[in-house]
């Protein structure tokens, strides 16, 4: 009886087992946002949110992972180092929220791996260079509400384009009616909007100058004339007075003068 005390155990021990990694994979599902899960594509741990309603980016995405897909949820907005805790990070799918805003630094920490990042079809207007200026992925910006403006077109010659990318890159709103609904690339093609910018600039600083010129000088004229209206009032004032005293007023006059 007691030799097969050690084959009842075996099978309990097992099942012990298979239990506590069930239990363990059931735990770490449920830390998981809803309708997020992790799977491996190509050899690449891949983590997947699509359509999950996410209104944020996850706080709780496994730091090992390869591919995050992020697309068509409803974020609005991505903080400062969104994801700094994804150093292998290589994909990165945000296309098809409504993102209309990006903090600086919020790509931070994936400047030397993340190989694609994908911001189309979003709710982007305006965006800083600075934004993305360390990122050397290829970026997709197509899709796009964009105000075509010098800030777009420094933002366009910082980073990389995706291949095929470039022609949806459209203008949404600009200061000419005329580029509005044209490719950007076509329109910077004929139209340098940093040029006209510079130029606007440096038109508006020569009309506050001129102006504050032409103040400083109305200022001198009346102070001048003021001056030889009081100097005309004292002189006839001095004429009127008897001789010895008129002397004496001028020689008060002139000291004064000096």
């Amino acid at each position: 009886m007691a030799a097969a005390q050690p084959s009842v155990l075996r099978p309990t021990a097992m099942w012990l087992l298979v239990q506590g990694v069930l239990l363990a994979s059931c735990l770490r599902a449920a830390a998981f946002p809803r309708g997020c899960y992790p799977s491996e594509e190509e050899g690449l741990k891949t983590f997947r949110c699509s359509n999950a309603r996410l209104t944020e980016v996850p706080k709780d995405i496994p730091n090992d992972t390869n591919k995050l897909y992020l697309d068509s949820n409803r974020i609005p907005f991505l903080p400062r180092d969104a994801f700094r805790d994804l150093p292998l990070l290589l994909e990165l799918d945000l296309s098809h929220n409504a993102i209309a805003a990006v903090e600086s630094g919020a790509f931070r920490g994936l400047a030397d791996h993340l190989r694609s990042l994908d911001l189309s079809s979003n709710r982007l207007v305006s965006l800083s260079k600075d934004v993305l200026s360390n990122v050397k992925a290829k970026v997709n910006l197509s899709n796009n509400p964009w105000l075509c403006d010098c800030r777009l077109q420094e933002l366009i010659r910082a980073v990389d384009l995706a291949a095929g990318s470039s022609t949806g890159i459209v203008c949404g709103s600009a200061s000419q009616e005329e580029h509005v609904g044209k490719a950007f690339l076509q329109v910077i093609a004929d139209t340098d909007f940093c040029n006209v910018y510079k130029k606007t600039t440096d038109i508006a600083m020569l009309v506050t100058m001129f102006g504050w010129f032409a103040m400083v000088i109305s200022y001198l004229v009346y102070y001048v004339r003021q001056n030889q209206e009081d100097a005309r009032r004292h002189l006839e004032y001095l004429k009127s007075l008897p001789s010895k005293q008129r002397h004496s007023e001028e020689s008060s006059t002139i000291s004064t003068v000096v």
